[in-house]
């Protein structure tokens, strides 16, 4: 596929602002990145726009990833084991993804993030605890959680942290703000093992992934700042999570119309 220069220039700015957002909520960047590339760049492939949005974004959680860990944020046994478990899934739910129509998959993705975005919302006053280690107790839970939101993020392509966040506050109870930066290393995971089965497949657009990364690294930095900020705000966090969801959920549906029911 081969994009104009403008097209570019957009994907470079909509790299930054999925960087932003990682860094901010976690898995809002992965949530953002296929949109941004199909709506905005105008990747008329479904599937490279997964493809290399996968990519792009397991680059940018990466680089979001050491912003939360200098700021002592990341639970990594915690999230080591909730990664470890999903990628099996990732691989097998990316196998699935690229078995059907890419304008279906994009709807039926919609849907899910507004089933994700009312749960958030329901425990957006949860306070958490700030301690809590890897035991006996949510290893179970963490394993399971992982799984599924591997197959999960594997099908739609994406980095899958709107599903880890909220996967690993209901397997262990940690706040909203350690969830988001244990969040990225499950998404460094899941976006590469996804990408890997696109580009066997060659739906991968190398150049436009190059630019993504580039534009998310320091949108990535910004947002992790701003997530510490707005952790200091009892259900801020999770609120403008749930909020961006909804949103992005909404566009989705709507430019999808017609496609579920087709």
């Amino acid at each position: 596929m081969t994009l104009d220069l403008l097209q570019y220039v957009l994907a470079a700015l909509s790299g930054g602002l999925v960087g932003f957002v990682l860094g901010l909520v976690g898995g809002g960047g992965s949530i953002l990145a296929v949109p941004l590339m199909v709506y905005l760049v105008g990747v008329r492939d479904p599937h490279v726009a997964i493809g290399t949005s996968a990519l792009a974004v397991a680059v940018n959680a990466a680089s979001g990833l050491v912003s939360h860990w200098r700021a002592g944020t990341v639970k990594w046994r915690c999230a080591s084991v909730f990664a470890a478990s999903g990628i099996a899934g990732a691989t097998l739910g990316s196998t699935l993804g690229k078995a059907l129509d890419g304008q279906k998959l994009l709807a039926l993705f919609a849907v899910v993030m507004i089933v994700v975005g009312i749960l958030m919302l329901r425990r957006r006053g949860a306070i958490g605890n700030s301690e809590v280690r890897l035991g006996r107790e949510n290893a179970g839970k963490l394993i399971g959680f992982g799984a599924g939101a591997g197959l999960f993020s594997g099908f739609f392509g994406i980095g899958g942290g709107f599903l880890i966040v909220p996967g690993l506050v209901a397997a262990t109870g940690m706040p909203m703000l350690n969830a988001v930066g244990s969040s990225l290393i499950a998404v460094a995971a899941f976006g590469v093992t996804t990408a890997a089965n696109y580009a066997i497949s060659g739906l991968i657009d190398w150049p436009l992934a190059v630019l993504f990364i580039v534009g998310g690294l320091g949108g990535s930095t910004l947002g992790s700042t701003a997530s510490r900020r707005l952790s200091e705000r009892k259900g801020m966090l999770t609120s403008v999570f749930a909020v961006l969801i909804f949103a992005v959920a909404a566009y989705m549906l709507w430019r999808s119309a017609g496609v579920m029911f087709a």
